[in-house]
């Protein structure tokens, strides 16, 4: 599995079982859509993986991720990924309350 950052600064992630091949086919143009449109790539992430099936998961899992964590990923900083990981939506984050707080307080004023 791996992440490119694509000229324009977006990130592409995909898996493949021969990395350098592959590479090279992106910076060809012979890659994905996004990517030939955005030449040329760097590689920046990558993880190994005994099973093809493995690191298509893998590749599946990061695509949802937002580029905040994908960042926190590749950096190593765990303690942030794992921050960006924790759920928000209304019935589970302890950061929602205090987000609706500071909306309203917002609305008040406008």
């Amino acid at each position: 599995m791996y992440i490119l950052e694509c000229s324009d600064g977006s990130f592409y992630t995909g898996s493949t079982i021969d990395l350098l091949k592959r590479f090279d086919e992106h910076q060809a143009g012979l890659g994905a859509n996004h990517t030939s449109k955005r030449l040329p790539v760097k590689l920046i992430y990558f993880e190994e993986f005994d099973r093809i099936d493995e690191a298509f998961n893998r590749e599946k899992q990061i695509q949802g991720w937002s580029r905040a964590k994908k960042l926190a990923l590749m950096q190593k900083n765990f303690n942030q990924l794992h921050e960006l990981a924790a759920c928000l939506n209304n019935s589970h984050s302890s950061r929602y309350e205090f987000e609706k707080a500071i909306k309203a307080k917002i609305e008040e004023k406008h």
